[in-house]
Protein backbone atom coordinates (compact mmCIF):
# COMPACT_ATOMS: atom_id res chain seq x y z
CA UNK A 1 0.00 0.00 0.00
CA UNK A 2 1.58 2.70 -0.94
CA UNK A 3 -1.51 6.14 -1.61
CA UNK A 4 -3.95 6.58 1.06
CA UNK A 5 -6.60 9.39 1.28
CA UNK A 6 -7.27 11.14 4.69
CA UNK A 7 -10.26 12.69 5.10
CA UNK A 8 -10.80 15.56 7.56
CA UNK A 9 -7.23 16.09 7.52
CA UNK A 10 -7.04 18.97 9.41
CA UNK A 11 -8.82 18.43 12.55
CA UNK A 12 -7.17 16.89 15.34
CA UNK A 13 -7.28 13.38 14.44
CA UNK A 14 -6.88 14.00 10.82
CA UNK A 15 -3.55 15.90 11.49
CA UNK A 16 -2.00 12.87 14.05
CA UNK A 17 -2.79 10.37 10.84
CA UNK A 18 -1.41 12.49 8.54
CA UNK A 19 1.99 12.39 10.46
CA UNK A 20 1.84 8.83 11.33
CA UNK A 21 0.89 7.93 7.53
CA UNK A 22 3.78 10.21 6.77
CA UNK A 23 6.08 8.75 8.87
CA UNK A 24 5.11 4.70 7.48
CA UNK A 25 6.29 5.99 3.99
CA UNK A 26 2.67 6.48 2.48
CA UNK A 27 1.85 9.08 0.27
CA UNK A 28 -0.89 11.19 1.59
CA UNK A 29 -4.18 12.43 -0.07
CA UNK A 30 -5.74 14.93 2.38
CA UNK A 31 -9.40 16.30 2.54
CA UNK A 32 -10.36 19.47 4.27
CA UNK A 33 -12.56 22.60 4.26
CA UNK A 34 -10.90 25.77 2.50
CA UNK A 35 -11.33 27.74 5.62
CA UNK A 36 -9.22 24.88 7.25
CA UNK A 37 -6.33 24.48 5.06
CA UNK A 38 -4.04 26.45 7.02
CA UNK A 39 -4.03 24.32 9.87
CA UNK A 40 -1.96 21.65 7.42
CA UNK A 41 0.45 24.40 6.63
CA UNK A 42 3.38 22.45 8.53
CA UNK A 43 2.55 19.65 5.69
CA UNK A 44 3.43 21.61 3.18
CA UNK A 45 5.08 19.93 -0.03
CA UNK A 46 5.23 16.85 1.52
CA UNK A 47 0.85 16.24 1.08
CA UNK A 48 -1.61 16.40 -2.03
CA UNK A 49 -4.38 18.95 -0.22
CA UNK A 50 -7.81 18.55 -1.70
CA UNK A 51 -10.26 21.76 -0.85
CA UNK A 52 -13.86 21.07 -0.09
CA UNK A 53 -16.25 19.83 1.74
CA UNK A 54 -16.19 16.34 3.13
CA UNK A 55 -19.37 15.29 2.28
CA UNK A 56 -19.22 16.62 -1.78
CA UNK A 57 -19.00 13.65 -3.56
CA UNK A 58 -17.26 15.34 -6.42
CA UNK A 59 -14.58 16.43 -3.91
CA UNK A 60 -14.18 12.81 -2.59
CA UNK A 61 -14.09 11.25 -5.85
CA UNK A 62 -10.97 13.24 -7.12
CA UNK A 63 -9.03 12.36 -3.64
CA UNK A 64 -9.33 9.10 -3.37
CA UNK A 65 -8.71 8.24 -7.28
CA UNK A 66 -5.77 5.67 -7.10
CA UNK A 67 -6.28 5.27 -3.56
CA UNK A 68 -5.12 1.85 -1.72
CA UNK A 69 -6.77 2.93 1.59
CA UNK A 70 -8.82 5.79 3.14
CA UNK A 71 -9.09 6.96 6.50
CA UNK A 72 -11.97 8.63 7.19
CA UNK A 73 -13.03 10.80 10.35
CA UNK A 74 -17.29 10.85 10.82
CA UNK A 75 -17.58 14.31 12.53
CA UNK A 76 -21.90 14.46 13.30
CA UNK A 77 -21.37 18.29 13.51
CA UNK A 78 -24.20 20.40 11.83
CA UNK A 79 -27.24 19.30 10.37
CA UNK A 80 -26.55 18.93 6.89
CA UNK A 81 -26.13 14.90 7.22
CA UNK A 82 -21.97 15.62 7.00
CA UNK A 83 -20.99 11.93 8.24
CA UNK A 84 -23.96 10.24 5.98
CA UNK A 85 -22.77 12.35 3.01
CA UNK A 86 -19.29 11.75 3.03
CA UNK A 87 -19.66 7.79 4.44
CA UNK A 88 -21.64 7.22 1.23
CA UNK A 89 -19.16 9.38 -1.43
CA UNK A 90 -16.15 7.36 0.28
CA UNK A 91 -18.19 3.72 -0.63
CA UNK A 92 -19.20 5.26 -4.08
CA UNK A 93 -16.25 6.61 -5.06
CA UNK A 94 -13.35 4.10 -3.81
CA UNK A 95 -11.37 2.49 -5.86
CA UNK A 96 -12.16 -1.98 -5.70
CA UNK A 97 -10.32 -3.90 -2.75
CA UNK A 98 -9.17 -0.50 -0.83
CA UNK A 99 -9.05 -0.71 2.45
CA UNK A 100 -11.53 2.13 3.96
CA UNK A 101 -11.46 2.63 7.64
CA UNK A 102 -13.84 5.21 9.54
CA UNK A 103 -13.82 6.37 13.00
CA UNK A 104 -16.94 6.97 15.26
CA UNK A 105 -17.56 6.75 19.06
CA UNK A 106 -19.02 4.26 21.11
CA UNK A 107 -22.62 4.91 20.79
CA UNK A 108 -22.66 3.52 17.15
CA UNK A 109 -23.22 -0.44 17.94
CA UNK A 110 -22.89 -3.61 15.05
CA UNK A 111 -24.74 -5.86 16.04
CA UNK A 112 -27.11 -4.26 19.10
CA UNK A 113 -24.97 -6.69 21.38
CA UNK A 114 -22.63 -3.95 23.30
CA UNK A 115 -24.15 -2.84 26.71
CA UNK A 116 -23.42 0.74 27.53
CA UNK A 117 -22.89 2.63 31.34
CA UNK A 118 -25.50 4.83 32.36
CA UNK A 119 -22.83 7.85 32.25
CA UNK A 120 -22.64 7.02 28.11
CA UNK A 121 -26.86 6.94 27.50
CA UNK A 122 -26.93 9.88 29.45
CA UNK A 123 -24.32 11.44 27.23
CA UNK A 124 -26.02 10.56 24.05
CA UNK A 125 -29.65 11.32 25.08
CA UNK A 126 -28.04 15.23 26.12
CA UNK A 127 -26.23 14.98 22.95
CA UNK A 128 -29.41 14.42 21.05
CA UNK A 129 -30.96 17.12 23.02
CA UNK A 130 -28.28 19.89 22.31
CA UNK A 131 -28.89 18.89 18.24
CA UNK A 132 -32.56 19.30 18.56
CA UNK A 133 -31.87 22.80 20.31
CA UNK A 134 -29.18 23.81 18.45
CA UNK A 135 -28.75 21.69 15.15
CA UNK A 136 -25.01 21.73 15.94
CA UNK A 137 -24.61 18.07 16.74
CA UNK A 138 -26.23 14.87 14.83
CA UNK A 139 -25.91 11.83 16.25
CA UNK A 140 -28.30 10.06 13.86
CA UNK A 141 -26.07 10.85 11.07
CA UNK A 142 -23.35 9.33 12.22
CA UNK A 143 -25.63 6.04 13.16
CA UNK A 144 -26.95 6.37 9.45
CA UNK A 145 -23.60 6.60 8.11
CA UNK A 146 -22.47 3.77 10.05
CA UNK A 147 -25.24 1.37 8.92
CA UNK A 148 -24.59 2.29 5.33
CA UNK A 149 -20.73 1.50 6.06
CA UNK A 150 -22.01 -1.84 7.82
CA UNK A 151 -24.19 -3.41 4.52
CA UNK A 152 -21.35 -2.42 2.22
CA UNK A 153 -19.17 -5.32 0.64
CA UNK A 154 -16.05 -3.01 0.81
CA UNK A 155 -13.16 -3.78 2.97
CA UNK A 156 -14.17 -1.13 6.15
CA UNK A 157 -13.59 -1.40 9.66
CA UNK A 158 -15.09 1.09 12.08
CA UNK A 159 -12.80 2.36 14.67
CA UNK A 160 -14.73 3.30 17.35
CA UNK A 161 -13.50 5.31 19.79
CA UNK A 162 -13.40 6.42 23.78
CA UNK A 163 -13.29 9.55 25.26
CA UNK A 164 -9.95 11.11 23.79
CA UNK A 165 -7.36 13.20 25.91
CA UNK A 166 -4.14 14.70 24.82
CA UNK A 167 -0.38 13.30 25.97
CA UNK A 168 2.56 10.94 24.35
CA UNK A 169 2.11 8.08 22.77
CA UNK A 170 1.53 4.93 25.17
CA UNK A 171 1.14 2.80 22.13
CA UNK A 172 -1.35 1.16 20.11
CA UNK A 173 -4.89 0.79 21.96
CA UNK A 174 -6.91 -2.49 23.12
CA UNK A 175 -10.07 -3.37 22.00
CA UNK A 176 -12.84 -5.25 22.00
CA UNK A 177 -15.86 -6.05 19.98
CA UNK A 178 -18.55 -4.65 22.11
CA UNK A 179 -18.93 -2.21 24.82
CA UNK A 180 -19.24 -3.48 28.29
CA UNK A 181 -15.85 -5.49 28.07
CA UNK A 182 -14.42 -4.53 31.56
CA UNK A 183 -11.32 -4.05 29.57
CA UNK A 184 -12.84 -1.06 28.38
CA UNK A 185 -13.99 0.29 31.92
CA UNK A 186 -11.55 3.21 31.85
CA UNK A 187 -13.35 4.76 28.64
CA UNK A 188 -10.30 7.03 28.08
CA UNK A 189 -7.66 6.80 25.14
CA UNK A 190 -5.27 9.40 24.25
CA UNK A 191 -5.57 10.92 20.62
CA UNK A 192 -2.25 9.89 19.48
CA UNK A 193 -2.71 6.47 19.93
CA UNK A 194 -6.29 6.82 18.34
CA UNK A 195 -4.87 8.14 15.07
CA UNK A 196 -2.29 5.26 15.52
CA UNK A 197 -4.89 2.14 15.73
CA UNK A 198 -6.80 4.00 12.44
CA UNK A 199 -3.41 4.05 10.55
CA UNK A 200 -2.61 0.10 11.52
CA UNK A 201 -5.49 -0.75 10.51
CA UNK A 202 -4.91 0.09 6.28
CA UNK A 203 -3.08 -3.10 6.86
CA UNK A 204 -4.89 -5.51 8.97
CA UNK A 205 -6.94 -7.57 7.19
CA UNK A 206 -8.08 -9.13 10.47
CA UNK A 207 -10.90 -6.40 11.30
CA UNK A 208 -11.62 -6.26 8.02
CA UNK A 209 -15.97 -6.31 8.56
CA UNK A 210 -15.51 -5.23 12.26
CA UNK A 211 -16.22 -2.58 14.59
CA UNK A 212 -13.40 -2.97 17.20
CA UNK A 213 -14.12 -0.38 20.53
CA UNK A 214 -10.93 0.79 21.75
CA UNK A 215 -9.64 1.93 25.03
CA UNK A 216 -5.94 3.30 25.88
CA UNK A 217 -3.36 0.01 26.49
CA UNK A 218 -2.04 1.73 29.63
CA UNK A 219 -5.19 2.73 31.43
CA UNK A 220 -6.12 0.56 34.45
CA UNK A 221 -8.76 -1.72 32.99
CA UNK A 222 -6.76 -2.70 30.15
CA UNK A 223 -3.40 -3.12 32.76
CA UNK A 224 -5.92 -5.43 35.18
CA UNK A 225 -6.96 -7.18 32.25
CA UNK A 226 -3.48 -7.62 30.92
CA UNK A 227 -4.37 -7.15 27.49
CA UNK A 228 -1.60 -6.55 25.01
CA UNK A 229 -1.14 -3.17 22.79
CA UNK A 230 -3.18 -4.23 19.45
CA UNK A 231 -5.20 -7.02 20.59
CA UNK A 232 -8.29 -8.03 21.79
CA UNK A 233 -9.24 -10.48 25.61
CA UNK A 234 -8.87 -13.84 24.69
Amino acid sequence: MKKICIIGASGKLGQYMVQLALDKGYQVVGVCREQSVDKLERFKGRITVIRGMTNDPLVIKKAVAGCDGVLTVLVPWGNHHSSTGTAQAVLDHSQPGARLVFSCGWHISRDGKDVYPTFLKRQEKLARLMGRLTHLIDIDDQVEACRRIFESDALWTVVRGSDLEEGESQGLPVWSRHVGDPILESNRTRRVDYSLFMVEELENDALIHEAPAIVGCQTLSALTHKVMPGQQPA
